[in-house]
């Protein structure tokens, strides 16, 4: 068992708020989590995609009054969208009742409806937090490479074998073409879903171009706009926005977009071994999304994430805007001796972050002059985790 970060800020909000909504995509171990938590508790579980959990249902009303006083927990609770208006009335019940806190737990994977149905009725009664595939800080520093390869969704990194890995990520990604998108949105040809998915791949990390897009798949830039939409808020691609500043120069206005996980951007292009990733043009890419997820998952709760870029070329792969008004500036680089670019000490006099971090393969930590910090990834995101006051509880 590898002890998730996200625990400890879980329990903390279940002892704060009457409802705590745990999001994100299939299979990352939002299940596994809220077991573990319930086990700590006197509680009840129910899987919605479990037909006698859902007939339990039935009488919705009737069948949760009856475990006052107990952690209800509700998995893939966006299957019961009429659940949510109940859920208000149980929680003011119960909290009237002195029972303010720690009520129900709800776990989903389809980020719109559940925040909108939650968001409609639970206002003011739920917090919300999102888990993630397995960061260097769950796994150690020692693994880094091995999670970069494979990605962080557990069955997929704890695989015995780089081949069975790989054959996961091939029927998670079936699976959610064929089944999860159908059920969780629009009706999207599976096909066309993966070709855009695998040319996000291609371009991990570059300015997402509506038009192009559009343009190789034959169809119209609202479709194509439409389906991105789709898999971002499946937690599968992050559009990570550019940085506006107050500067005289022409900036980037575009998003860059990114396929969050790296073991999904290398099956999507047929890399299933460390040896075909390191030998492949989008491994400087893919190493860049791998760091640029972990920093952003490391960072603050309510840190804002995105890029600098210019009409010129100059650019910063992540600013961090932290509690405080801090700024800090964050290079990626996957090689093991990083050089300091000039476009780099160019952004650093247009923006003045409070710190620039350059984050590279290697353990070191040491300057590089003008202020840039060479370090590593696993110390970087430890630096991050230790600003929020929350992950200490």
């Amino acid at each position: 068992m590898i002890t998730r970060s996200l625990g400890a800020i879980v329990a903390a909000r279940l002892r704060q708020f009457p409802a705590v909504a745990l999001i994100g995509p299939r299979q990352v171990g939002k299940t596994t989590l809220a077991r573990s938590l319930a086990g700590d508790a006197d509680s009840v579980y129910l899987d919605l995609e479990d037909p006698a959990d859902l007939a339990k249902l039935d009488d919705a009303a009737g069948y949760l009054r009856g475990f006052r006083r107990r952690l209800v927990v509700i998995d893939e609770v966006q299957r019961a969208p009429g659940l949510f208006q109940l859920l208000r009335v149980l929680v003011d019940e119960r909290t009237r009742a002195g029972e303010s806190a720690g009520q129900f737990l709800l776990l989903g994977s389809a980020a719109p409806d559940l925040l909108r149905q939650s968001g409609e009725s639970l206002a003011g009664r739920i917090a919300y937090l999102e888990l993630s595939p397995l960061d260097v800080c769950e796994t150690g520093g020692d693994l880094a490479s091995r999670l970069w390869v494979r990605g962080g969704f557990p069955p997929s990194f704890l695989a015995e074998s780089d081949w069975q890995s790989a054959e996961w990520r091939e029927q998670f990604i079936r699976t959610y073409l064929e089944r999860d998108v159908p059920q969780l949105g629009p009706r999207v040809p599976a096909e066309t879903l993966r070709r855009l998915w695998t040319m996000l791949a291609h371009g991990q990390g570059s300015l997402l171009n509506l038009a192009a897009l559009a343009r190789s798949l034959a169809m119209d830039g609202k479709t194509v706009a439409r389906y991105v939409d789709l898999l971002a808020d499946l937690f599968l691609v992050r559009r990570l926005p550019p940085f506006h500043a107050n500067v005289r120069k022409r900036l980037v206005k575009s998003p860059k977009v990114y396929v969050r996980d790296s073991g999904l951007v290398h099956t999507l292009l047929r890399l299933d071994d460390e040896d075909g990733v390191r030998g492949h043009p989008v491994a400087g890419a893919s190493w860049e999304g791998f760091v640029l997820e972990t920093l952003i998952r490391a960072a603050p709760d309510r840190a804002r994430a995105s890029f600098y870029g210019t009409a010129t070329g100059v650019e910063i792969d992540l600013l961090l805007e932290l509690p405080g008004n801090r700024l800090w500036a964050i290079e990626i680089k996957r090689s093991s001796a990083p050089k300091v670019e000039k476009g780099l000490r160019i952004a650093i006099d247009d923006l003045q972050p409070d710190r620039t971090f350059l984050v590279y393969s290697g353990d070191e930590r040491y300057p590089q002059g003008g202020g840039i910090e060479v370090t590593g990834l696993t110390a970087m995101a430890n630096a991050l985790a230790e600003l929020e006051p929350a992950r200490e509880v």
